[in-house]
């Protein structure tokens, strides 16, 4: 309820779990609407600034995006060291060209997004995320499903990212979370590919989901690696998977890679460097024990469906 020290009367209330709530106080809405796909909001909180909500998932947020989209980019790209070629499955805020365009080396990126309102929502609404990247002449947008791109196309890449909202039933993602998908990876990356996934939330009481979900990414790539980051307004810590065929360093060495880095990108980073991959690629012990003894993997018979919804309002 509005009262002493609150200074919102309108709030964005996501269901983390069905005994979670995390709450948003919200200054506007600066667009709403069902696309063909999903519900939509973007609208601006009061402590974090701009951020867009589907079907009632806190997607991304102004204040701290570049903890989500620094990580899910950079370790693969890092990796990689000289990709030119990077296909994005989803990605329709455009933070996450953003961050692969920071690359000198890239020399053409394809956003594939099902849902072209929101692309176009978020071009007019969230510029303060995607900083312009959508009129840089290296991307490519295609407003299509990533099942058709991935089945059709004869181009290979050097890295893939699936930066894909979360699956819950409603959604329009929660095929693509399943071995059937990650089979379909394999052939459009180049020898020494790289892939990467956002794979949810990592606390305590859903972290079953994630470390099912690597060993899913696992019955495809014989190298995975999972890493985690805290995403203060997801209220909880997130979760990124790594793929291979290639061998994936478990303890970089940061100073190869802020040089790498230093010679490489242009454009400042906030979040990630060589401390920082050094870091998140060191999982809790929970964590690893999560993983190491789940024994089943998602298919489209037995989809993911992560918990989720929000109601918004006074």
């Amino acid at each position: 309820m509005s009262g002493y020290e609150l200074q919102s009367d309108y709030w964005v209330n996501e269901y983390i779990s069905p005994w979670d709530i995390y709450s948003h106080g919200i200054k506007r809405i600066l667009d709403y609407k069902h696309t063909t796909f999903q519900q939509m909001s973007i609208v601006e909180s009061g402590s974090y600034g701009k951020a867009l909500v589907l079907d009632g998932k806190w997607q991304s947020c102004q204040g701290d995006e570049f903890i989500y989209h620094e990580p899910l980019v950079h370790a693969a790209m890092t990796l990689h060291g000289s990709a030119k070629k990077v296909l994005i499955l989803g990605g329709g805020e455009g933070a996450t060209a953003r961050e692969v365009l920071k690359w000198k080396t890239v020399e053409c990126v394809l956003m594939v997004d099902i849902d072209g309102e929101v692309v176009e929502a978020c071009k007019k609404h969230l510029e303060v995320m995607h900083q312009g990247c959508f009129d840089d002449p290296r991307l490519e947008v295609h407003i299509g499903d990533a099942l058709d791109i991935l089945d059709t196309t004869e181009e290979k890449w050097d890295v893939v990212i699936s930066d894909l909202s979360d699956p819950i039933e409603e959604g329009p993602s929660f095929k693509l979370f399943t071995k059937e998908y990650f089979e379909k990876l394999p052939r459009v990356l180049t020898e020494n590919g790289f892939f990467v996934v956002q794979s949810g939330p990592v606390a305590p009481p859903v972290v079953q989901k994630h470390a099912r979900l690597v060993k899913t990414v696992n019955s495809v790539f014989p190298h995975v690696k999972s890493y985690t980051a805290y995403i203060s307004t997801y209220g909880q810590p997130w979760s990124f998977t790594l793929g291979s065929f290639q061998e994936i360093e478990n303890r970089p060495d940061p100073n190869a890679i802020d040089e790498l880095l230093k010679e490489n990108l242009q454009g400042e980073l906030k979040m990630f460097d060589g401390t920082t991959m050094l870091g998140i690629f060191q999982l809790p012990l929970h964590i690893r024990k999560a993983i190491e003894e789940e024994t089943e993997i998602y298919t489209l018979a037995k989809p993911p469906k992560f918990f989720g919804q929000s109601q918004v309002g006074k």
